[in-house]
């Protein structure tokens, strides 16, 4: 039986405007209730574990801490993957924390294209626990419509079906007629475009948790209750001790999954872990008439300009919101002070003024819902990371080893199955099983993302949950870290328009008089579009600088270090003065990295890698080296090395003004690195840059950034120096071929098939990671290759930009990595990934961009040379020609 209670008059006056439509009521609470309750239509029994008279387990594989639904499902998908000795750890009772009081709603639906598949896989996983544990885990599956009521958001729903056609899960659009015929009780006067997941809907987060914990049971996991971990420490074979009050269990591992208590658990372990639990709030209905009379049941409803969701609950709804910034509450205290003792099954207080013009606007969405009443609302924890998505994954800090995160996962139950499978691949296989670089734990570096900016970022990403995704997109909290070049201020005195990279601030590209500047997004070309086509312009015809501080540097060293590297590395290490590309891989032939390795001395090597890579592949690097037992010392130099990279035909012309040091292309030849001073600065120059043009970048000390960017700029002067971005230096390399790791380049693909196995060395005599796989691959054959595509587009765009999908003949056949406009060859460019037999040049299919599928031509690489090739070129083309004048 539901009893409701009216509202306390004050609060009732300051939401006239609501209740009026609305007779609030609900059940006055003290500030922390600890009443528990379960929202699903199906409710079942909770199964306990084992009683704790026993002594626990002295030896374990793997201990999970954290009995909620991500826990559990992990420890069910390990146990039935095999492995032995699973482990976990519940302090109070299974689903205590954020698990028991979700609102269960689980969508096929997901703006990241890793994370489709991710709840994709966790839907297979909720149906074969069921099957299998005989647990009903109260699926319903209505599905989800979400509504555009705006045309950007009519766009940004073309835009995410221009990105679904390689992906398993059902989506389609729906007019507002198809949708007011699917849920007859909403308002369509604003209606203009439906998204449309078949098949989804919601669970019942407790009866998932408890299939999961009897299903771990069942293959032979063990789930201790009331079991809290007070201690741990790793030991010196990287195993670790796990301390808890029934006592010590030695674990190989241990993968901390406490939810809102992660960050204490880190702590444990001397970590600070970049989380924040944030207070969600939604209202449960009493019967509603129109939704009583229903004979099915009503689908999910996201509303997303008005940032609510509604869905049926036995005969009413149950409506939640993501209100904006200033209203978000979020418990920063708790990480300073760490979560009350006894807060496990508790709510906080209730506070429906947060969320009134939310409500207001469900109601005008739904007008049955007017005269309804509020039987409970319900306001808890859940744990946000700075940018919403979830830390997955093995953790890397110094001395670290077999520590393991599944935290801030912001949508637990619906993703608990998905995760569940990807982390058991990768803690038994070593190596992950598909790209989810996204939720890489250490992508939020303690060196600059503090407890500020988690706050920040959180507030901010809780708040956006519902916000237009555009492509480029930019978010402004918590920015500028302390991750600024020396040249920072001095370049948005030029009209740098800054993008943000692992906590970096790095130039897009300039706004200079007469351009429009700022944040101006789009799902088609808008303001930076021609001031990058005059970049590019500046670096093909002068000379430009473009700011690289936020590349990872790393230095490898040691007896060990060329063995080492030659065992990561599938290409042949450089000789001492010189600089190679090289890629590491995983034992299944993907591509786990992609660097610059320089030699610097015999025993001493200089790595460089992207911006977002940095601890990703120092982690992978480490982890060998201590598997190995290689005697080397890796230093991370990110942070005390500054980079400027210096393009065009005129970037020699530059430095010449600076150093007496021969620049000539026999003094300083591409992929040779030496030491200069350039201008009273100390300088490890490279020849080489991401342009495919004449360059050096120029690694030095990041105290000297401005004097060396002053120096370059007055001794530029007379050449038409100028300034560049990401943005220009992006569509340079599309033009010249140049693949981008994280796009063309992941654990998805093999090298053979992105088209650079002239990279990869077979021949060569060490077994590099991958190599047997790769010679299995070349017996077999592949089956798809990467191409580049030209692409017909209307004036204003939109351009490619990666993951649309490819149609040929009406089927789905490929997709695109990457795009841009090629502002040299006036195009626009595409690569994609397509079967063999449409990968001939001349060959044409079609790329889906807002709607509509455009044209798409193969064309033979690269469509514009590099200057290394053009320069080698042009010398055997002089070398010909004086041969034939000697011979007349």
């Amino acid at each position: 039986m539901v009893h409701v209670y009216n509202m306390a008059p004050a609060v009732a006056a300051r939401c006239a405007g609501v209740s009026r439509l609305l007779p609030w009521r609900c059940r006055p609470r003290a500030h922390l209730s600890t009443t528990a309750f379960h929202l699903s239509s199906q409710t079942n029994d909770r199964t306990t574990s084992e009683p704790l008279s026993r002594r626990l387990k002295d030896e374990a594989n793997t201990v999970i801490i954290g009995g909620g639904v991500v826990g559990t499902g992990l420890a069910y998908c390990l146990a039935k993957a095999g492995q032995k000795d699973v482990v976990l750890l519940e302090k109070t009772e299974l689903t205590a924390g954020s698990t028991w009081h979700a609102p269960g709603n689980a969508t096929y639906y997901n703006p990241g294209i890793s994370m489709k598949k991710v709840q994709w896989e966790s839907f297979k996983v909720f149906k074969e626990v069921e099957r299998e544990t005989g647990q009903d885990v109260g699926f319903h599956g209505p599905g989800t419509i979400r509504l555009a009521s705006t045309p950007e958001r009519v766009d940004e729903f073309r835009y995410q079906m221009q990105r679904q056609g390689c992906h398993d899960a059902p989506q389609w659009l729906l007019t507002p007629e198809e949708i007011h015929e699917m849920h007859p009780l909403l308002n369509m006067d604003k209606v203009l475009m439906g998204l449309y997941n078949p098949g989804d809907g919601h669970i019942d987060p407790n009866s998932l948790t408890q299939a999961y914990a009897i299903g771990a049971r069942m293959y032979g996991a063990d789930v201790y209750e009331q079991t809290g971990v007070t201690g741990m420490s790793m030991r010196g074979d990287g195993s670790w001790n796990v301390d808890t009050q029934h006592g010590t269990i030695h674990a190989q591992k241990v993968v901390n999954a406490a939810g809102f208590w992660a960050h204490e658990i880190g702590q444990l372990c001397g970590l600070e872990l970049p989380l924040v639990a944030v207070q969600h709030l939604y209202v449960v209905t009493g019967p509603i008439p129109e939704v009583k009379a229903r004979k099915t049941e009503l689908p999910v409803i996201r509303d997303l300009e008005a940032s609510f969701y509604a869905r049926q609950e036995r005969d009413g709804l149950i409506i939640g919101a993501h209100e904006r910034a200033e209203l978000v509450k979020m418990q920063t205290h708790w990480v300073s002070d760490g979560v009350p003792p006894d807060f496990g099954k508790k709510l906080f207080e209730s506070d429906l003024d947060r969320i009134s013009e939310y409500l207001e606007a469900a109601m005008d969405m739904i007008p049955a819902a007017r005269n309804a009443d509020i039987a409970r609302d319900v306001c808890g924890p859940i744990t946000c990371t700075p940018n919403h998505l979830p830390l997955i994954g093995p953790y890397m800090a110094p001395g670290l080893r077999n520590y393991w995160l599944a935290a801030g996962v912001f949508a637990g139950v619906l993703q608990s199955g998905g995760l569940g499978k990807y982390l058991t691949h990768w803690i038994m296989n070593g190596e992950p099983p598909y790209d989810l670089t996204e939720v890489d734990p250490n992508r939020f570096s303690e060196s600059w993302c503090n407890r500020n900016f988690v706050a920040a970022k959180c507030r901010e990403s809780y708040a956006f949950n519902n916000i237009i995704i555009w492509p480029k997109e930019e978010r402004p909290a918590g920015r500028p870290t302390a991750r600024v070049s020396g040249i920072y201020q001095t370049l948005l005195d030029k009209g740098a328009e800054m993008g943000f990279h692992s906590g970096w601030e790095q130039p897009n590209w300039f706004a200079k008089e007469g351009d429009t500047p700022g944040y101006r997004p789009s799902f088609r070309r808008t303001n930076w579009f021609h001031p990058v086509g005059r970049e590019c312009e500046l670096v093909l015809s002068r000379a430009g600088v473009i700011d690289l501080t936020p590349f990872g540097k790393l230095e490898v060293s040691g007896p060990d270090a060329a063995r080492l590297l030659d065992y990561l590395f599938a290409n042949e290490l450089p000789q001492v003065g010189r600089a190679c590309t090289s890629h590491m891989l995983t034992s299944s032939g993907g591509v786990y990295a992609e660097m610059t390795v320089t030699r610097l001395e015999e025993d001493h090597f200089f790595l460089v890698t992207g911006s977002g890579s940095e601890l990703h592949d120092l982690r992978w690097i480490e982890d060998h080296v201590w598997k190995g037992g290689y005697d080397v010392t890796i230093t991370n130099v990110t942070d005390n090395m500054g980079v400027l990279g210096i393009a065009g035909p005129r970037s020699r012309d530059v430095l010449a003004k600076l150093t007496s040091g021969d620049l000539s292309e026999e003094g300083f030849k591409f992929l040779s690195c030496q030491q200069l001073s350039l201008g009273g600065v100390r300088v490890r120059a490279v020849r080489i840059s991401y342009t495919g043009e004449l360059g050096w970048e120029l690694y030095h000390a990041r105290e000297d950034t401005a004097r060396l960017y002053e120096a370059l700029m007055s001794a530029g002067q007379e050449f038409g120096l100028g300034d560049f971005g990401t943005y220009a230096m992006g569509s340079l390399r599309l033009e010249k071929g140049f693949r981008g790791w994280g796009a063309e380049m992941t654990v998805d693909n093999n090298p053979l098939e992105a088209g650079f196995d002239s990279f990869i060395k077979m021949d060569k005599p060490a077994d590099f990671i991958g190599k047997q796989t790769l010679q299995q691959l070349q017996q077999e054959g592949l089956t798809r290759k990467l191409v580049c595509l030209t692409v017909e587009v209307e004036e204003n765009g939109p351009d490619a930009e990666g993951n649309e999908t490819i149609w040929h003949q009406g089927k789905v056949v490929g997709n695109t990595t990457s795009g841009a406009y090629g502002y040299q060859i006036q195009k626009s460019i595409a690569y994609a990934y397509v079967p063999l037999h449409l990968a001939e040049p001349g060959t044409v299919v079609e790329v889906e961009l807002l709607g509509s599928r455009r044209p798409a031509t193969v064309q033979q690489e690269p469509l514009v040379q590099t200057e290394p090739v053009r320069t080698r070129l042009a010398r055997k083309k002089s070398a010909e020609t004086a041969r034939g004048n000697v011979t007349v």
